[in-house]
């Protein structure tokens, strides 16, 4: 079948998965390995994002399940590529173009609680896979290997400790030119996250049973992706090989 492939005897997806909690570089080694690849990158924490950012926008209560449903009901977003090779996807919705306005730390906490309700991740869920079907797509995320695409081909879980993440950001943002919290805030932002995420009863962050993991502490985005781009290319050789 089109974006299947056969691994282990089961039908496999032609999919990567990527993994893991916020602000470990999953974004920037997601791009890279579906450049390599020539796939298309599916980044469902913007998706997330931008369902809280229209929430705020709406004056919406995430309490307010009746609104909440109404704006799923006709919530169309749309993931196109980046005008510049290194940006983040850029994020349409309903048509306008909120690519910078979701990549805040307000936004990824928005994207936190909204990513916990349930009509949310099932509308958000549906979406993702019916992109996923056609296959050769890199997703990331937090549960893309466990829930989302729990038959994807390749799983990676990608960690780090807060404090290295709590780093990283800072220097992401800076190199944006965006405005930067006070370090001690913002490393007790991811922490929370972190627990959010982790805590939540829906698709709650967790390694896939057969995810590879990659410790990133020490690792460059390039030599992650090049660990990642190895696996694949050694089961698919050996696919080809059957």
């Amino acid at each position: 079948m089109e974006g299947e492939m056969v691994m282990s005897g089961a039908m496999r997806l032609k999919v990567v998965t990527i993994d893991g909690p916020s602000g470990v570089g999953k974004s920037t080694v997601s791009r890279k390995v579906a450049a390599a690849l020539g796939w298309t990158y599916l980044d469902t924490g913007a998706m997330y994002r931008a369902v809280g950012f229209q929430c705020k926008q709406a004056g919406i209560a995430l309490a307010d399940s009746a609104a909440l449903n109404a704006l799923l009901a006709r919530l169309d977003i749309r993931l196109l590529p980046p005008l510049h090779e290194g940006d983040d996807v850029r994020v349409m919705l309903h048509g306008e173009d909120i690519s910078q306005a979701i990549r805040s730390p307000e936004a990824g906490m928005m994207a936190s609680q909204v990513s916990a309700l349930p009509a949310v991740r099932s509308t958000l869920t549906a979406l993702q896979q019916k992109m996923g079907r056609a296959g050769e797509i890199v997703a990331e995320g937090r549960d893309t290997g466990t829930v989302v695409f729990p038959d994807a081909a390749w799983k990676f879980y990608l960690d780090a400790p807060p404090e290295e993440r709590c780093r990283r950001r800072v220097g992401q943002l800076r190199a944006k030119g965006q405005a930067v919290p006070d370090e001690a805030e913002l490393l007790n932002q991811i922490i929370e996250r972190d627990r959010n995420d982790r805590e939540r009863t829906i698709a709650p962050l967790r390694m896939a049973a057969d995810a590879v993991l990659i410790d990133a502490s020490d690792m460059t985005a390039d030599e992650v992706a090049a660990r990642m781009l190895a696996v694949v290319r050694a089961s698919s050789a050996r696919c080809h090989q059957h």
